[in-house]
């Protein structure tokens, strides 16, 4: 193969690796700005939002996971319920609530033609965010 061909074959293989990782870039803030229009969704304090797409899965970010429970998500969520009992009306509101709305997240994602599963990934990065927010108020 001549240099000629050897380089735009080279060429043709990179301009095809950049367009597939455009596609996907652009899936993703398709897919975020679909969660975004969504009432339910964007109007919980929470924004639930794709982080990634792996082949026909959708990670979307999520406040709970094996390592933290829902109550410990709810808490950082709506710090006012921190010292109610377990037991209050309040926490299962609040419990139902965030069902519903990542429910409601995953249906929109798995609407979306190249999406067939959606797997869910904790949002390290919001609770470092709160946690930063929670330092700084309470050094005024």
């Amino acid at each position: 193969m001549s240099d000629r061909k050897q380089f735009l074959t080279v060429m043709i293989v990179a301009a095809l690796f950049v367009s597939w990782i455009g596609w996907r870039g652009f899936e993703v803030i398709s897919l975020n700005e679909q969660l975004k229009m969504d009432k339910v969704v964007s109007s919980y304090p929470y924004q639930h939002r794709v982080l990634r797409v792996e082949g026909d899965t959708a990670i979307i970010s999520s406040l709970r996971s094996h390592s933290v429970s829902t109550q410990q998500a709810l808490s950082a969520v709506f710090p006012g319920m921190k010292h109610l009992a377990d037991t209050h009306r309040d926490w299962q509101k609040a419990e139902r609530e965030l069902a519903q709305v990542q429910a409601q997240a995953g249906d929109i994602v798995l609407a979306a033609p190249a999406i067939k599963r959606v797997r869910w990934e904790l949002d390290e990065n919001w609770y470092h965010l709160q946690s930063m927010k929670s330092q700084k108020n309470t050094a005024f």
